[in-house]
């Protein structure tokens, strides 16, 4: 396994609680517990994975995830007590991958891990053949099945597709869909997604690409 965690994280128990976990089960740590180190820190040493909490000292981690999402699409889990809706959202839309409230098990940070690395690890020759997207002739086929998108359909799919696991909300998937910034409310987005998915549902019965996430929006994971 040998995956770099970088542990970011101001409550030195709770930090040596993580390390010893996640080395347990073979990853390698590196733990900062000051919030201006790690933009440094992170361009300097390429973690696999980032465990971020949010109240640090010299810098939020909010911000910190903002800036390293400038330069690195490296996987961040955020790990806070500050469990409102809006620091939730506000998390996944800055570039977060995952998102733990505090308390919790480090088994389950364990876990979390384990299913972030596994959705950001590069595709097997069977996963690259089940979507295939056509970027020039919009054009995407599922388990060789061309889906007949429109082309806004398409552009759904494409966001979704290049993150697999990633939660898209709807304000967020708007802004990547239309660059124009013209006016769209939630149900048109509502109302294509609901489109893209019969479109698969007949391609592939058995499969559900896209998932609902209750109160955030949407995200890509293949799955039976």
């Amino acid at each position: 396994m040998n995956s770099k965690i970088l542990i970011v994280e101001d409550e030195q128990k709770l930090a040596e609680l993580h390390r010893d976990y996640l080395q347990k089960s073979g990853y390698t740590t590196a733990w900062l517990a000051d919030g201006l180190q790690v933009i440094s820190w992170v361009r300097e040493n390429s973690p696999d994975l980032i465990l971020l909490d949010l109240m640090l000292p010299g810098k939020d981690g909010l911000d910190i995830c903002k800036e390293i999402r400038t330069f690195s699409s490296v996987p961040i889990i955020i790990v806070t007590a500050r469990v409102e809706e809006i620091d939730r959202l506000l998390g996944l839309e800055l570039g977060a991958d995952d998102y733990i409230c505090k308390p919790f098990s480090p088994r389950e940070v364990v876990a979390r891990v384990k299913t972030v690395l596994r959705r950001s690890a590069p595709q097997t020759d069977e996963e690259q053949q089940l979507l295939v997207l056509d970027e020039e002739r919009y054009q995407a086929t599922l388990k060789g099945t061309n889906l007949d998108l429109t082309p806004v359909e398409f552009k759904l799919l494409s966001i979704f597709s290049q993150r697999p696991g990633r939660v898209f909300s709807r304000n967020q998937v708007m802004d990547l869909l239309y660059s124009d910034q013209r006016i769209v409310c939630d149900r048109t987005i509502d109302s294509h997604i609901k489109k893209l998915r019969k479109k698969i549902a007949i391609a592939a019965p058995e499969l559900e690409l896209i998932h609902s996430i209750y109160g955030i929006g949407y995200k890509y994971e293949p799955s039976p």
